[in-house]
């Protein structure tokens, strides 16, 4: 249900802040739901500004897969702009989820995007202006439960005092089950007239425990060596797991849908097209790159799945531009088969094929043959270094 009276009181200080229209909501294809018709509250926030949080897929994937159940209502939130922050602040008025401008401390559950370090403190100001506790042993059972993935939560513990729970691994099943467990523990709670510091501690307890790839590190004391490294993590309370692993998704990839009425954004961003997933993961072992760790086995989706995805992207868009993403496109099994069926479809529609991250390999040669009456925005190759020596270290053969 829509917070009319916030609604108005930011639409009042819009004129006076640039890009107004990243505050306001509304967008195509975005997702409004009656709060009172579902069991549960999320807010998404990615911790810098709005044309970088809408540029990146993962945040469109994980708000589809969320709307996409009826029990759910999954809104967006944004890292504000100076002068944006400074009329928030200076009206007194909270930051807010975007589809319905309820507050962020309303919200059963906060999920941050941690993509790089130096959005961090953003994290801070987003709770702060949010009117959420900052600290996770400061937060009760009404508080939202403050929830952390992405490439950042593989080294946790510059957020820890600040984070109820790193969620590890892929997002797809876990942000959902999180979801689930999170609210039945809640409204048990609730039910119980328990609002205490405590009773939210054994909930995140026994949320924790119930996984191996959830890191509540209100539950884990340090060690440490004399040169200030970690000599042993140990558990405080028996439930929690002893060691964390990462989630892998284990439905068949082809399965895990696509983003296909992405939110379309009223302003312009760096990314602003449609982004199709074909592959997760990559064959490479180059030494440099955490992806590639992080995010093993590799797993790729389907031509037929790929192409149909897109399509009805584009007619939900009206984009004229379509990005196949991976971490190496060109080592797709299925790549010539795949260039040549969306040249075959998008071509005559005039549409735009943009492939990144190709690596320099045999793919290439035949490219350009593909790629023939297709319009081209450009390619990336990335040879890194310039010495074969070189490349043999990092593990990166060309």
């Amino acid at each position: 249900m829509l917070n009319t009276a916030l609604q108005e009181a930011v639409l009042r200080v819009l004129p006076r802040v640039l890009t107004p229209a990243q505050y306001a909501g509304g967008e195509l294809n975005a997702v409004r739901k009656d709060h009172s018709q579902v069991r549960g509250k999320l807010c998404l926030c990615f911790p810098d500004t709005y044309v970088l949080g809408m540029s990146h897929h993962g945040f469109q994937v994980l708000y589809t897969i969320v709307n996409a159940d009826p029990q759910w209502a999954c809104e967006r939130a944004f890292a504000p702009w100076l002068d944006f922050e400074r009329e928030l602040r200076g009206e007194k008025l909270p930051l807010y989820g975007l589809e319905t401008f309820t507050p962020l401390h309303q919200f059963d559950v906060l999920g941050f995007s941690l993509q790089y370090e130096v959005a961090y403190t953003n994290v801070l100001t987003m709770l702060d202006l949010g009117r959420v506790p900052h600290f996770s042993d400061q937060r009760r059972v009404g508080d939202p439960l403050v929830i952390a993935g992405g490439p950042g939560a593989q080294n946790p513990e510059m957020l820890a005092p600040f984070v109820d729970l790193f969620v590890i691994g892929d997002g797809e099943e876990s942000l959902p089950w999180v979801m689930d467990q999170w609210v039945t523990l809640k409204e048990r709670a609730l039910r119980d007239g328990d609002n205490s510091f405590a009773r939210r501690q054994e909930m995140l307890a026994e949320l924790a425990g119930r996984t191996t790839w959830a890191y509540a590190p209100m539950f884990y004391e340090h060690e440490y060596h004399a040169d200030g490294s970690i000599a042993a993590v140990n558990r405080t309370r028996s439930e929690v797991p002893t060691e964390i692993t990462s989630c892998t998704i284990t439905q068949d990839f082809d399965d895990i849908p696509l983003p296909t009425k992405p939110v379309v954004s009223f302003v312009r961003t760096p990314h602003d097209r449609i982004a199709i997933e074909i592959m997760r993961g990559c064959p490479h072992q180059c030494r440099f790159c955490q992806s590639t760790v992080i995010k093993r086995p590799m797993r790729f989706r389907s031509v037929e799945t790929i192409v149909a995805a897109a399509l009805e992207s584009y007619r939900n868009t009206g984009m004229n531009e379509i990005s196949l993403l991976s971490l190496s496109t060109s080592d797709y099994p299925y790549f010539e088969e795949l260039v040549k069926r969306m040249h075959e479809v998008f071509t005559p529609l005039g549409v735009n094929v943009s492939l990144p991250s190709l690596r320099i390999n045999h793919q290439l040669r035949t490219l350009p043959e593909l790629m023939q009456g297709v319009r081209k925005s450009g390619l990336t190759l990335a040879p890194e270094v310039a010495r074969d020596d070189m490349r043999e270290q990092i593990r990166k053969k060309i």
